[in-house]
This record gives C-alpha cells, sequence and structure tokens, in this order.
C-alpha cells in the first residue's frame, strides 16, 4: 500500500529530534593518562637529542596530537591534523633567523638594531600564520577551526612590544670596551635603560591585553567568530593584584628570616654585629639560614604566584571569550590548582626530573575540566550546515601566509 502524505510528514517529524530550547553547556574533559604519555615524552625526548634537535617540530607534533586527541568537548574529541613536515620548516625559519639575528648582534653590534627591526617586521605576520596553521589543523566534529585575524591588526597588536629593544638598541652607546666608555655615557646609559624597563613594565598589561584581544578576537567555528570583551583596565587590575600577592610572598619570606634571626640571637647564637660581618661564628650559621630562605623564594614563588598568576589569568582570558552563540567559562581555583603544582614539582625533584610527562597531565586536566562552552542553538545542526558548505569557508578561508607552524 502506497504511503499517505499524512503518514511521511508524520514519520518526518517524529525522527528529526526537537533542538534544544535554550542554552545547553558542553562540558572539557581530559582522557590522557601519564603513562602513556610517558612513552611519547621519552621517544620524543631521545630522539631530539641524536638528531640535535632536528626531530623538535615532529616530537611537537606528537605531543600537540595526543593532548588534543584526549581532550572531550562535550564528548567528542578534538582532532589535530597537522603536516609535521610543514612544521619542520618553520623550525628551520625561526632557527635561521635567530641565528642570523645573534650572529649580526655579536660580530656587527653597530648594526644590531637593523636586525632586531628586520625581525620586528617580520615577527607578527608569522606569529599569525602560527595561529592559522593551529587552528585550521584542529577540528572538532569533523569541522575545522580556524583563525580569522587580519595581518594589518597583528601588527599593530605586536609591533609596540618591540619598541622598547629597538630604544635600547638605538640609544644605548656600545659598552662592549668598559675602557672607552666615559663616566657620563655609562650614567646616561644606565639612565636610558632603567626608563625604558620602567615604561616598559608600567606598559606590560596594556601590551598585553591588545595581544590576547587579536588573538581571542579571532578564534572561528562553523560561522561562529569569537570576540574579547576584556580591556586594558583587567589586565592591569589583575597585575595589581599579582604585584600584591608577591610582595605578601616576600614578606612572608622576610618575617621567617627575622624569626630565625631573632632565635638565634635570644639563644646567644648570634648577635646584630653578624650582620655586618657574617663570615665568623654563628653569623655563618645565619647566613646559611637565610640562604634557605632566599632558597625558598625560588621555590615558593612560582608555586604561590605562579598557581595564582596562572589561575586568574586562565579565567580571564576564556571568561571574556564568546561568540553571538558560543560563550566560554573558566573556573578554575587556585588551591587545587597549587596542590597538583606543588605534588607535581615535588615528585619531579625526587625521580629526577621522570615524573615530568606524569605532571603535564595532570596540569592539563585540571586546567582544562576547569573549562565548559555554553552554546545557543543546534550545534548538530551547525555542523551540518558547515559540513554542506565549501572548504574554505569553514576552515581555509583565512588562507595561511606561509602554511607553516612557527611553534609560538
Amino acid at each position: 500500500m502506497e504511503p499517505t502524505d499524512e503518514f511521511e510528514e508524520t514519520e518526518r517529524l517524529t525522527l528529526e529530534p526537537a533542538p534544544p530550547s535554550g542554552p545547553q553547556t558542553l562540558d572539557i574533559r581530559f582522557t590522557g593518562s601519564g603513562s602513556e604519555y610517558f612513552r611519547i615524552w621519552i621517544v620524543n625526548l631521545l630522539l631530539t637529542l641524536v638528531t640535535l634537535t632536528l626531530y623538535l617540530p615532529f616530537a611537537r607534533a606528537r605531543r600537540m596530537a595526543y593532548f588534543q586527541n584526549n581532550t572531550l568537548v562535550g564528548g567528542d574529541p578534538l582532532g589535530f591534523h597537522a603536516d609535521p613536515w610543514k612544521m619542520f620548516r618553520g623550525y628551520l625559519l625561526v632557527l635561521v633567523l635567530g641565528v642570523s639575528y645573534s650572529a649580526v648582534s655579536n660580530f656587527m653590534p653597530t648594526l644590531s638594531w637593523v636586525a632586531l627591526l628586520v625581525f620586528a617586521l617580520l615577527w607578527p605576520a608569522l606569529w599569525r600564520a602560527s595561529l592559522q596553521f593551529r587552528l585550521r589543523n584542529t577540528s572538532w566534529r569533523g569541522v575545522r577551526l580556524a583563525f580569522v585575524g587580519d595581518l594589518k591588526s597583528a601588527y599593530l597588536a605586536m609591533l609596540p612590544f618591540f619598541i622598547p629593544a629597538l630604544a635600547l638598541a638605538l640609544l644605548v652607546p656600545d659598552m662592549s670596551d668598559p675602557e672607552v666608555v666615559s663616566e657620563e655615557a655609562a650614567q646616561q646609559a644606565a639612565i636610558t635603560v632603567g626608563l625604558v624597563v620602567l615604561g616598559f613594565m608600567v606598559l606590560v598589561p596594556w601590551l598585553w591585553a591588545r595581544i590576547k584581544a587579536y588573538q581571542h578576537g579571532g578564534y572561528a567555528f562553523a560561522q561562529e567568530r569569537t570576540g574579547f570583551t576584556a580591556g586594558a583596565k583587567r589586565f592591569y587590575g589583575l597585575s595589581i593584584k599579582i604585584a600584591g600577592v608577591s610582595l605578601l610572598v616576600l614578606m612572608g619570606l622576610g618575617t621567617l628570616m627575622g624569626v630565625l634571626f631573632g632565635a638565634l640571637v635570644s639563644l646567644g647564637m648570634a648577635s646584630l654585629g653578624d650582620l655586618v660581618n657574617p663570615g665568623e661564628g654563628a653569623g655563618m650559621l645565619f647566613m646559611v639560614g637565610a640562604g634557605a630562605v632566599i632558597a625558598m623564594v625560588y621555590v615558593l614563588w612560582p608555586l604561590i604566584v605562579g598557581s595564582y598568576m596562572t589561575s586568574r589569568f586562565q579565567n580571564l582570558l576564556w571568561s571574556n571569550t564568546r561568540s553571538p552563540r558560543i560563550r566560554f567559562t573558566s573556573q578554575l581555583r587556585l588551591a587545587p590548582l597549587m596542590r597538583v603544582n606543588i605534588v607535581n614539582w615535588l615528585l619531579i625533584a625526587l625521580t629526577l626530573g621522570l615524573y615530568w610527562p606524569f605532571a603535564k597531565v595532570r596540569s592539563a586536566r585540571i586546567r582544562l575540566e576547569a573549562m565548559s562552552v555554553q552554546v545557543e542553538g543546534d550545534v548538530d545542526r551547525w555542523v551540518s550546515d558547515s559540513l554542506q558548505q565549501p572548504a574554505g569557508v569553514i576552515g581555509d578561508a583565512a588562507g595561511d601566509f606561509f602554511g607553516i607552524d612557527m611553534g609560538l
């Protein structure tokens, strides 16, 4: 019996799932394991050493493929499709640029500013090419991601970073031969360096905000392009908080040194004179203790300040990256991240570095699983529509400046 039109319409409506009525949240999970990544890491390390670092881009491709293939967004893994030979070409280009700059700086120091200028003019284009390469070779549900930031904006974002270096190269006289440098010239050079460094430190949050606005404002998936909503004010606020945490850590360690010295004085094992002449008797004991406290600065600073900076910076970047129908959220908390970092560094020290790949996996898991993606509409329909578009619309429309990865 021939089916009626009414029956066909009823069947079609039954098979097609109803689109989500509201926003849906896609969790991010990381399924990699330390033992699996250890085997990749040890092979990469050995081949990189044997080939005098020429295997480095291939090692990087294997590492990126492992981490992306084990990152699940809404239950579906990311894909990695990069050609390692293109990454090798990029590595050789960066190697040639680095060696050329080093050679000019060492053998023709008066022309070092020319080498730096060439480097600055090339770097934004290479950085953009790297972002395009990375995103175009990443997929989700069979659809390639893309980076669609334009070249002019890349220069506007990146070039201010080179101004302090150019200022130092042009304004500071050649100090390679101290015997022919006058005292006045040395003082002028010191003042110039101090002013440039101070100005650079003041401008770092603004510069960083420009770079991240360009980077996070150029991601594209299907017909969605992200924007970045945090301005320079948020970066200055975060920088002030990081400086405050750093100051608290230093004050805590300074207090510890004071308590140590006070205990030695109260026990009659040291005196105030030992601060002036620490090489005798109990003064040496104090100096050993002070050395231990200073060593703690090198250990605790990255554990406390580094963890704080990592968590807050990730939350600032991804919670302000969104498109009309996609919104990222990051809620990376300080205490769990610090616990992971403490255990990682302790086990890395005890195993003489062999725990490193396990530490990378643990860090990746806590950072990735702190994030989620909220989408509006039917994601399956976006993917279906994108797969029906020409390939250039999906991932290759932005082109590739060099078709290589610079490892940036």
